[in-house]
């Protein structure tokens, strides 16, 4: 897509199917303080947000009590673009960054695509004991079959944003997908900048990456503030309110225009 298009696009869409901040800002202050709540409360996020039936469902993960959420959003084509999030947390705060934060905007880009055509599925995967070594995206990429991972054209996974306008990895990221997203940013003129936080540990795009499937993580992370995560700081008074606001807009914008492609 020429850069001229992408532009007209980025324009278009910033009208369209937008959520205001208040309905984004309401979600993330609705953490639960167990792992077991937050998958509940993930799941009535999702049926909020017009995913219901057989569209809504639970994955059982061997070795996880809780299972991974899946919200999926059909299309006619088989290929699918994933996008994921974390729902479990360490127990030292509140975990609200560490991941309710990339968690509970899962159903609010799923609200904000499904009225539009779509060239492929998407499937909203709230993943179940990330902390624990990637278990619940480990166990959905090795159940999948060989046609299936193949179909998967990209996963998006957020993990740990608001502390800062919106980061990539590009260390773990696959470049064509790190490309469009600083394409889409920059045709929106919203803030993207490189922060790579390998230091850090592995992030459930890893489980997708080391099966050879284009991955790429967004998050907020900076030098000044990794040392949130994981420590009593990981209040929702972390979360800065606009920064979050923007990355929302950033991934609806960038989630469209993967799906053009």
């Amino acid at each position: 897509m020429a850069r001229l298009t992408l532009a007209l696009f980025a324009t278009a869409l910033l009208a369209l199917g937008q959520l205001p901040k208040s309905e984004i800002e309401r979600r993330l202050r609705s953490f639960e303080d167990t792992n077991f709540k937050r998958e509940l409360r993930l799941q009535s996020l999702f049926e909020e947000s017009g995913c219901t039936g057989d569209n809504l469902t639970e994955q059982r993960v061997k070795h996880a009590q809780a299972p991974n959420v899946i919200c999926t959003l059909p299309a006619s084509m088989d290929s699918e673009i994933i996008v994921g999030a974390h729902f479990d947390f360490v127990d030292r705060g509140k975990g609200v960054v560490d991941n309710w934060s990339g968690c509970s905007l899962l159903p609010s880009l799923f609200q904000s695509v499904k009225e539009d055509p779509r060239k492929h599925t998407f499937v909203f995967i709230g993943f179940t004991n990330e902390e624990e070594g990637l278990v619940g995206s480990n166990f959905y990429v090795h159940q999948l079959s060989k046609e299936s991972r193949h179909n998967i054209q990209a996963m998006v996974n957020l993990d740990s944003l608001g502390l800062s306008p919106t980061k990539v990895d590009l260390d773990r990221a696959d470049k064509q997908l790190a490309q469009a997203l600083k394409a889409v940013a920059g045709s929106s003129k919203l803030p993207l900048s490189v922060m790579n936080v390998r230091g850090l540990g592995r992030s459930d795009s890893d489980s997708f990456a080391d099966s050879r499937i284009p991955a790429i993580t967004i998050h907020s992370v900076t030098t000044e503030t990794w040392s949130i995560l994981h420590s009593p700081r990981d209040q929702f008074n972390a979360i800065h309110l606009d920064d979050y606001y923007d990355t929302y807009l950033l991934i609806r914008a960038y989630l469209a225009y993967l799906d053009e492609l």
